[in-house]
């Protein structure tokens, strides 16, 4: 200390000036580095995105010249469009399928495969859907439920039933596509349990033990269902919203068909822009799905917050 005091005034001055000078620098060459980024950014997401929220409110059409600012229209439209009241039906009925169908499934493989030596083998088999083309096993499924050479009706003769059509019927086609997503949803979601499970402390369990919970649905209900609660309400989020987000099955296997039974949200959008080409109504319905998709994010960000803060003040037993 005794140095520094004794250094002149102006050294101390020319030390910070030069450190200043040194941020400043620092601060131009992140500015620099993360241009290019930024701009790419700006291009593909924050752009377009802006664009599609003021087509939402014109009668923009492809093909024709000019368009008129409807205001709120295209949203007003929504509400009494059959072909989007019906597309919403079935997304609701796809929705109450897949979710907890995946989310209980992928918790029951993530417990069995937790306490099995070949864990790695059976997580590698469960993520084989997700890590794979959407688009692909959508024609792989196309072969295996075709209604005269597809491996499900061999199978069903097999057993002595009749066979059925499955994505050629109103009545079993959103069901067929539902078991398809809930196929690609368990591995996924058994991830994110076996990830939660590798995190509850083993002195939980030895106490749970003590107390007469040492095995069995008693010591799952007593420890690892409350201490999974947060990955619980991830997965859930994530899960709805990638069953709201359907669209590559649908467009692969039934082009919305048979008579609009699997018309989901995201291909009425995908029809009324790309093969329609009506711009304005498509953009407020990915408006519409975007700001759904927005507020359940929300939503389950702020219930993770109150729960993080009621941990953190003792709430945990």
């Amino acid at each position: 200390m005794a140095v520094v005091s004794d250094m002149p005034t102006s050294s101390l001055a020319d030390n910070a000036s030069t450190n200043d000078r040194y941020a400043r620098a620092q601060a131009r060459a992140g500015v620099i580095l993360a241009l290019p980024a930024t701009l790419l950014i700006a291009a593909l997401l924050i752009g377009p995105a802006i664009l599609v929220f003021f087509l939402s409110f014109t009668d923009t059409s492809l093909g024709l010249a000019g368009a008129r600012f409807v205001g709120l229209g295209n949203y007003l439209r929504m509400l009494t469009d059959p072909g989007f009241a019906q597309s919403l039906r079935n997304t609701a009925l796809y929705v109450l399928v897949v979710v907890p169908t995946s989310i209980g499934w992928g918790l029951l493989v993530a417990l069995l495969i937790a306490q099995s030596p070949f864990a790695a083998v059976y997580r590698t088999a469960y993520f084989l859907p997700v890590a794979a083309t959407l688009v692909a096993l959508a024609t792989a499924w196309e072969a295996i439920l075709h209604p005269s050479l597809g491996f499900a009706n061999s199978l069903l003769l097999l057993l002595g039933a009749s066979p059925v059509r499955f994505l050629s019927d109103p009545a079993t086609a959103i069901y067929a596509l539902a078991a398809i997503g809930v196929w690609q949803l368990v591995g996924f979601n058994m991830i994110l349990f076996l990830a939660g499970l590798s995190t509850i402390p083993d002195e939980l369990y030895e106490a749970a033990a003590i107390d007469g919970a040492d095995r069995g649905l008693k010591r799952f209900l007593l420890v690892t269902w409350p201490m999974l609660a947060p990955v619980t309400l991830f997965v859930t989020v994530m899960t709805i919203i990638r069953a709201f987000s359907v669209f590559e099955t649908v467009a692969v296997l039934t082009h919305g068909g048979p008579m609009k039974s699997t018309s989901v949200i995201l291909y009425t959008f995908y029809e009324e822009g790309f093969r329609f080409f009506r711009v304005g109504y498509a953009s407020a319905i990915a408006v519409s799905f975007f700001a759904f998709v927005t507020v359940l994010s929300l939503i389950q960000m702020r219930v993770s917050e109150r729960q993080a803060r009621w941990k953190n003040k003792g709430g945990r037993s």
